[in-house]
């Protein structure tokens, strides 16, 4: 099976922990039923997210986030095609990554366009290892 990586970035619309509780509980629903995995990093000034699944799947799902409502500037940041998942027991694992990550100014100023490919997907391996922890 070909399986593709996309990670993106947005800013959130309406963020709220009620916001988040609901984003985290359909994604783990609905992404365990495509076979899509990931990881969501989500702070009030930004979402970064990583999804991993099948090349359909996973691209019918980003239109989806594209359309939603609740991203603003919604960057994809790698599209690649991978081997394996860098989340493999996870339907959405959620990381709010408050102290380790750019701050929010560092957002503001351009850091997820200024990142390297490399860069961006050493946040989520961080994520991944802290998991496995």
């Amino acid at each position: 099976m070909s399986m593709q990586q996309i990670i993106y970035a947005s800013r959130p619309f309406g963020f709220s922990a009620d916001v988040l509780a609901g984003i985290l509980a359909i994604a783990r629903t609905r992404n365990a039923q495509q076979n899509i995995t990931g990881a969501l990093i989500c702070r009030p000034d930004v979402y970064i997210q990583l999804l991993e699944g099948p090349v359909g799947r996973v691209e019918t799902l980003m239109d989806k986030i594209c359309e939603d409502d609740r991203h603003v500037d919604v960057q994809v940041l790698v599209r690649s095609r991978i081997e394996d998942r860098l989340f493999p027991g996870w339907s959405m694992k959620h990381d709010p990554a408050v102290t380790w990550l750019w701050t929010p100014d560092e957002i503001a100023d351009g850091a997820l366009e200024k990142a390297s490919t490399r860069e961006v997907r050493s946040i989520f391996v961080r994520v991944a290892n802290q998991s496995a922890s």
